[in-house]
């Protein structure tokens, strides 16, 4: 496992600012940062797993989508998709409606109470990770958040401006 150090770390160990030296420091905090997730997602009212967090954090950006592409967006199979969507419609987290038009088709969409628990889980999230950043210098906070930015439209992706609408 590597070491995340301070500024000149490198230089000392000798390993550079080459991509390969980056990625695996990176790969350490985002395993740092997979278990902070974690622990705030399980101090929740409901206890999820992080399949289970993400499948419904889909249906939150794409509500009335169908169980074909939520699987799809999911990564599983059809029939691992229905018994995940069974088992969180039995929860009272999504529930299933026929598509107005296509009454073959079943839409999928978040309860208010799913919508209730994945805020409870993006809070937590929130405070958890603010404790961590509380413990940085403000340099370095503004510098980590310049470059997430700068990973992500880099990946075609975009950030929210903690002031303001995600940038174009």
């Amino acid at each position: 496992m590597n070491h995340l150090g301070g500024l000149g770390d490198d230089a000392a160990k000798g390993a550079g600012d080459g991509s390969d030296a980056i990625a695996r420091e990176i790969a350490d905090a985002v395993d740092h940062l997979t278990g902070l997730w974690s622990m705030a997602a399980n101090g929740a009212a409901m206890r999820l797993s992080l399949h289970q967090l993400r499948a419904l954090r889909i249906l939150q950006g794409a509500p009335g989508l169908n169980l074909t592409g939520w699987a799809e967006r999911l990564d599983i199979g059809l029939p691992t998709a229905s018994r995940l969507c069974d088992r969180l419609e039995a929860a009272g987290l999504l529930e299933r409606s026929l598509h107005p038009l296509r009454r073959r088709e079943v839409r999928l969409s978040l309860t208010q109470h799913g919508g209730h628990v994945l805020q409870d889980v993006a809070d937590r999230r929130v405070q958890a990770l603010a404790g961590a950043l509380e413990t940085m210098a403000r340099a370095e906070r503004l510098a980590l958040s310049r470059g997430m930015r700068a990973f992500l439209e880099a990946q075609g992706a975009t950030l929210p401006r903690p002031d303001g609408p995600p940038r174009p």
